[in-house]
């Protein structure tokens, strides 16, 4: 049997390592985990780089259509996934929509872990009116529905790529924040802080050399598996036409498109859909994975 240790980070019980290489099911269980990191890791890549190489990949031009080619069914000569209701091929269009989608999706992460992390802190290390003014204020957002604060956020913006990404950011950052303050307020009292404090080192660098890289590991294995929810709410975004605006391809805004075309031609208009919940899958697979390797919890709402 392997002996089980608690977590550091979360107390929750987790293999020692050193027994793992030695015993025989602990390998199984570390093989397991590796190939729950790396299979959707490779897939994200794979994602990554087919939104880097569109117009390399695509067969056709995704805005070019063709009046008599219009709604034509996956498999059809020269359309391996049909057309839409203008006859642009939908093989390509999904091909270009992978830039802004992910874009879409990425984006407000990494924003929303850059302000979540140095607000965390912030409020992790400052005084107490300093803690609770950033925790309550942020509760106000976390109070929200996400979906419908983006689209509050979105309303008031132009309609485009970068009022996704500002929305969603608004939408993510308290979370990132809680995660990050609860990891600052597990190391606040450590020795080493102290000994930092004693030496007379500033708070900023306390907070970059001391605390960042005690929380990051956590922090960024959180915000990966936001990735997924995040794509999921910017195609909505584009579904409402509050995101991408046409003729910019994006998963969302395609969706809309061939929406009026889902009881005459269902197999061409719910690509889009599936795409979105394969892409939605691989990232939240992925971060599951990296949550799983840091040893997260989290009590989803």
């Amino acid at each position: 049997m392997t002996t089980q240790t608690k977590s550091l980070a979360t107390g929750l019980p987790t293999t020692h390592p050193a027994e793992e290489r030695t015993s025989p099911r602990g390998a199984r269980l570390s093989l397991r985990r590796d190939a729950g990191l790396l299979i959707p890791g490779a897939f994200a890549v794979l994602l990554l780089a087919v939104a880097v190489a569109a117009p390399l990949l695509a067969p056709y031009d995704p805005a070019a259509g063709s009046l008599t080619d219009r709604l034509l069914d996956p498999g059809a000569p020269g359309h391996v996934l049909g057309t839409d209701g203008q006859g642009r091929d939908v093989l390509s269009r999904l091909i270009h929509a992978a830039r802004p989608s992910l874009i879409g999706g990425i984006g407000p992460v990494v924003v929303a872990t850059t302000s979540g992390t140095a607000l965390g802190i912030a409020a992790g290390l400052g005084s107490r009116v300093i803690e609770q003014a950033l925790l309550r204020s942020l509760d106000v957002l976390y109070a929200f529905p996400g979906i419908l604060l983006a689209i509050a956020v979105a309303t008031v913006l132009q309609p485009g790529l970068g009022a996704t990404v500002l929305s969603l950011s608004i939408v993510l950052t308290p979370a990132v924040t809680r995660v990050t303050h609860t990891e600052v307020r597990r190391i606040r009292s450590s020795e080493y802080l102290e000994a930092a404090r004693v030496s007379g080192a500033s708070g900023t660098a306390i907070a970059t050399r001391q605390v960042l890289p005690v929380v990051a590991p956590v922090v960024l294995a959180y915000a990966s598996s936001l990735v997924g929810l995040s794509i999921v709410y910017a195609a909505g975004l584009s579904f409402l036409g509050l995101g991408a605006a046409p003729p910019t391809a994006e998963w969302g805004a395609m969706l809309d498109e061939l929406r009026p075309s889902l009881l005459t031609h269902p197999w061409v208009a719910v690509l889009p859909a599936v795409t979105i919940l394969v892409v939605s899958v691989i990232f939240n697979a992925l971060g599951e994975s990296l949550r799983r390797q840091v040893g997260i919890r989290e009590d989803r709402r």
